[in-house]
């Protein structure tokens, strides 16, 4: 262990390289860090130093981070995770916290439990700031990285990701899938929708790259059908505008179905098959609750869906 050159690292190093992983811009760490911009290009050059390493390069007009750097991300997520841990008072007041918190969503969920659930906190702990993202622009390695402390997603519960076991899942809101469509469609004046008929008509796919495959697809495989997917989108609500113009069908979730602007005009159909295991679930590295703060937030989040479905 080369103590002397520890010794020349330190914390300010590591929050600034931190952010940058985060912001990937010198301005934008600046304002997170309430610093001058001069004040953290000279951090990361002496850490440029101390590592030998460039850490961020220009292409184009974009910073991007070296291997390295992407590579010390989660260590170092850890390590400031640790020091906050020894710096936080057990005892967490929310009205009295002005941190924040950063949360990806699907447009949809945002629809469905996003507003109430945010007015609810705000009520608790005035003084926050939360940052809400797209979850398709940052994905679950923002988890890993710490660029986000939350996810909240729709899924068919045999779609956690099995190469991040670092990530915890936690159920919020158990649902069922049902099938979308235009109300000039052939089958929406149908009583009940067959799988043959299921079948015939083209679908809207729900691209997510981070998940595996959903069950039932993985079904109608094994049972040598599939279903003819033309066009994937990254959201429900983007599908339910292409299903009121059009002939395809759109499999989505029951809760946003009737609770969602877009969906409105649409007939919903019963599935003609066993999707599985439908739920929205909270996501979260297991080393994010060493933060008070963090865990009341998730106790809150599972708390206010119990009781608000």
């Amino acid at each position: 262990m080369d103590l002397a050159k520890l010794s020349r690292i330190s914390m300010k190093h590591l929050i600034t390289l931190h952010v940058m992983l985060d912001t990937l811009s010198v301005t934008a760490s600046a304002e997170r860090l309430c610093l001058s911009p001069s004040s953290v290009s000279k951090t990361l050059s002496q850490l440029r130093q101390s590592l030998d390493d460039e850490l961020f390069y220009r292409h184009g007009n974009k910073l991007v981070a070296t291997p390295l750097a992407r590579r010390l991300g989660p260590s170092v997520h850890q390590i400031i995770n640790d020091m906050n841990q020894l710096m936080t008072q057990e005892a967490f007041n929310p009205a009295e916290y002005s941190g924040r918190f950063s949360l990806a969503m699907r447009e949809s969920t945002f629809e469905l439990l996003a507003a109430k659930f945010s007015a609810h906190i705000l009520r608790l702990a005035p003084n926050i700031r939360f940052d809400i993202c797209a979850k398709d622009s940052v994905g679950f390695y923002g988890l890993v990285k710490g660029n986000l402390d939350f996810i909240v997603l729709p899924h068919d519960r045999s779609q956690p990701p099995i190469s991040q076991q670092e990530l915890v899942w936690q159920t919020l809101i158990t649902d069922e899938m049902v099938c979308l469509m235009n109300p000039e469609h052939p089958l929406a004046q149908q009583q009940q929708m067959s799988i043959h008929d299921y079948l015939s008509f083209s679908h809207i796919g729900i691209s997510d790259t981070d998940l595996n495959t959903p069950f039932f697809e993985m079904q109608l495989a094994q049972q040598s059908h599939n279903r003819a997917v033309p066009i994937s989108v990254a959201d429900f609500g983007s599908a339910a505008l292409l299903c009121h113009h059009s002939e395809l069908l759109f499999t989505c979730s029951r809760r946003w179905a009737e609770n969602a602007i877009q969906a409105k005009g649409l007939v919903t159909k019963a599935m003609p098959l066993d999707y599985g295991e439908v739920a929205y679930s909270l996501v979260w590295h297991k080393q994010s609750m060493n933060d008070p703060a963090l865990r009341w937030l998730q106790q809150q989040l599972v708390e206010f869906a119990r009781q608000a479905f």
